[in-house]
């Protein structure tokens, strides 16, 4: 997960950064803050690495759908495919008040959102988009169309509907903390996401079906300490105000040395299926050595 950058060159150096260490994909995140507009920034970032490049997530609210649609293509295409587009319904009310739209209830974001979903999958078929629903209506041709197949759709979420729809539609699911409207609610719900994991996970096999063997499950790492496993957990319990034992049963926080990390990630794979960790950018460094103990298990 990275996207700040002051200049071209630190941008640049951030995607050479990421590739020399291992990683295999480059996201960036949605909210109105100091990170770099996602598709603009990945695109510049495919022509300088082989890495996939992702979203992680666009809100739908924040953009209408068949203008997702024609960018994501185009960056799939111009890319040769490498776009995982990550797409979710919006929900920080720090966005919607710095950018003034307005925030509607979930059953309306999530209603919205479904027919988003449509749009996005009907867009990169073969030949035109009609589709008429609730929220939108887009008839045009469809043009251009993405890379080789369609851009990977990775959808996130956490309650039980988004769940539903990500097990029905999308080749990634990002399983996150469930349904939350500000930073305090995050904080909150990530320290106690250890005990809720198994219901969301259950959830989405139950939808996905004969689906659920190819999906790829993927979990943002919201905090990771490399090093003493006890006094890493403590530290992250500190900030966000719970125990070490939340920290380390929660699939969002990550600590110890490399080889406890690197057997934590190997269980939760085992026990959630989770194989898509995500790592935050100021520490992609340090955990560097566990992409090397787990590259290619």
């Amino acid at each position: 997960m990275v996207g700040r950058a002051g200049s071209r060159q630190e941008w640049l150096d951030q995607i050479r950064m990421a590739e020399d260490l291992g990683y295999s994909t480059l996201f960036i995140s949605d909210h109105f803050s100091d990170k770099l507009a996602p598709l603009p920034a990945l695109a510049m970032a495919a022509e300088h690495t082989s890495l996939n490049i992702g979203t992680l997530v666009l809100a739908n609210d924040f953009r209408h759908p068949a203008v997702v649609a024609k960018e994501a293509a185009t960056v799939d295409l111009l890319s040769g495919g490498r776009l995982e587009l990550g797409i979710g319904t919006g929900w920080d009310e720090a966005d919607y008040a710095a950018s003034g739209i307005r925030k509607d209830p979930p059953r309306v974001q999530v209603d919205r959102f479904e027919e988003a979903v449509v749009v996005l999958k009907e867009t990169w078929a073969d030949g035109p988009v009609d589709f008429d629903g609730d929220h939108y209506r887009v008839h045009h041709a469809g043009l251009p169309k993405p890379g080789p197949g369609r851009p990977t759709l990775l959808i996130g979420g956490g309650g039980r509907r988004m769940l539903g729809i990500a097990a029905r539609h999308a080749d990634i699911v990002g399983v996150s903390a469930g349904q939350i409207t500000n930073r305090e609610e995050l904080r909150d719900r990530l320290a106690r996401s250890g005990e809720l994991i198994d219901a969301k996970i259950e959830r989405v096999r139950q939808v996905a079906g004969e689906r659920f063997a190819r999906l790829e499950l993927n979990v943002l790492v919201f905090g990771t300490e490399v090093g003493d496993r006890r006094r890493g957990a403590e530290k992250l319990a500190e900030a966000y105000r719970t125990e070490p034992e939340a920290i380390l049963a929660s699939p969002h926080f990550l600590a110890g040395t490399p080889e406890e990390i690197a057997a934590d990630l190997v269980e939760r794979r085992r026990r959630w299926g989770f194989n898509y960790p995500v790592i935050q950018q100021q520490s992609l460094r340090d955990f560097a050595p566990v992409v090397e103990l787990l590259a290619g298990s």
